[in-house]
């Protein structure tokens, strides 16, 4: 890490002493709750329920924040959190006949977005330096990383299911990919970038195995199409970026061809496939309905529609008569269920943590927070294939890391805060 401030130089969170095992083991503890590791691992019921419960639980963190000053961001998630939560909520009181209380409920999703502030607080009762935050990260990456491989190993065939119920993907799963491991990927993928770029700027080969094995496990564990498509996305992104300029054309030539290559073998090869096996014919509907619900009233296109509460006694696919799933349609969904409106608040995260990022570069550049900026990036690649409302603490998190090092490096009182010059890491 290197500083292009002397404010931030003499700060406590850019303190290179050795991380604090107290910090650390907080963290690790934590983190997976913040990240959101368990939330659709039905498997592991009282981690699945604990991970549920746990934006509530874990709210009254919050009253750790109070007489600070209003930290960057605030503003955005309160009136984000508000309107994506009532507006769509009264929408699906007209469009869908639900009951107010109900339909709020559907929007039970979103709660992780409040993680910027109780993760936030978190970050300024333990006062984690930045080290201390990267050497949890990368911890809590390995140990995902090491239980997939043991489970990959050990478990045995009779384990991975061929059929599930609706709603409730199991962990082992036996599809046209083989066996699979449905397993949250948020902190490997972080260790990948970060490896990754500490692979390019130090040119250590120990980062790179690193990042090798992350990917790896990635593709032939995980076995999910969209993280490939995101992680090769945001490497083949920086490798361009920081080539000299002959090495960017030639990679600018060759990348198309390599990715052709890669998507054209094995399960990737019906990354983009049309056939019924893909699931292709039941998103066409799903787009085809969507779009006739909505129709030629501008209202319902920027505003949205809803949806129905799964505490209801409807659902959508009991209303339109179709395996009918938002998260299958992606942005689309999401234009449905809060209008382009919300599209546009949901994209904004993403891009005002983006933001954050380049303004605390050029004052401290560094090779994790480099990371998360990465991890921002994918959000957006894969959000063709994911919406981002299904894990939206993962953004959260990252946003209330970039805000507690802006806060705790004391940039705000920085007279060159917005300076564009740092030198990158290389230690």
């Amino acid at each position: 890490m290197e500083t292009a401030s002397p404010t931030a130089a003499l700060a406590p969170v850019f303190s290179a002493e050795p991380a604090r095992v107290r910090v650390v083991l907080w963290l690790l503890a934590l983190l997976p709750l913040f990240g959101q590791t368990f939330h659709y691992i039905s498997a592991l019921a009282p981690l699945w329920a604990l991970s549920k419960a746990f934006p509530v639980l874990s709210l009254p963190a919050v009253l750790r924040l109070a007489g600070q000053p209003r930290f960057p961001v605030t503003r955005q998630i309160l009136i984000s959190f508000a309107w994506l939560v009532l507006f769509p909520s009264f929408a699906a009181m007209f469009y869908f006949h639900e009951g107010f209380f109900t339909s709020i409920t559907a929007q039970v999703k979103l709660l992780p977005l409040l993680y910027f502030f109780s993760f936030l607080a978190l970050l300024l009762a333990l006062e984690p330096t930045l080290h201390e935050l990267e050497r949890s990260f990368i911890v809590a990456g390995m140990i995902v990383i090491v239980a997939l491989i043991v489970m990959w190993a050990v478990v045995p065939a009779g384990w991975y299911k061929n059929e599930y119920v609706v709603g409730q993907a199991p962990f082992f799963t036996n599809d046209s990919r083989g066996h699979r491991i449905r397993m949250s990927m948020y902190f490997p993928i972080i260790l990948l970038f970060f490896c990754y770029r500490r692979a390019v700027f130090e040119r250590h080969a120990g980062y790179l195995f690193g990042a090798i094995v992350a990917f790896a496990v990635t593709l032939l564990i995980v076995k999910t199409r969209a993280m490939i498509i995101g992680i090769t996305g945001v490497l083949v992104i920086n490798t361009i970026l920081w080539a000299r300029p002959l090495a960017r054309i030639v990679l600018l030539l060759c990348a198309p061809f390599a990715l052709m290559a890669m998507f054209s073998a094995g399960y990737l090869a019906t990354t983009f496939s049309t056939g019924a096996e893909s699931g292709f014919d039941t998103r066409r509907i799903s787009i085809e309905i969507a779009t006739r619900f909505l129709g030629s009233e501008p209202m319902r296109w920027l505003f949205g529609v809803g949806t129905i509460s799964p505490t209801s006694h409807n659902s959508l696919i009991a209303w339109f008569h179709h395996f009918f799933f938002l998260a299958d349609i992606t942005w689309l969904g999401i234009v449905f269920e809060y209008g382009l409106v919300g599209a546009t608040i949901l994209l904004f995260f993403q891009l005002r943590g983006m933001f954050i990022y380049r303004r605390l570069r050029a004052k401290v550049d560094d090779d994790f927070l480099g990371a998360l900026f990465d991890y921002l990036i994918y959000i957006l690649l894969i959000s063709f294939f994911y919406p981002p409302t299904l894990t939206p603490g993962e953004t959260a998190v990252i946003l209330a890391i970039f805000v507690y090092v802006w806060r705790a490096g004391g940039l705000d009182d920085d007279p060159d805060s917005r300076s564009d010059n740092a030198a990158h890491a290389t230690s």
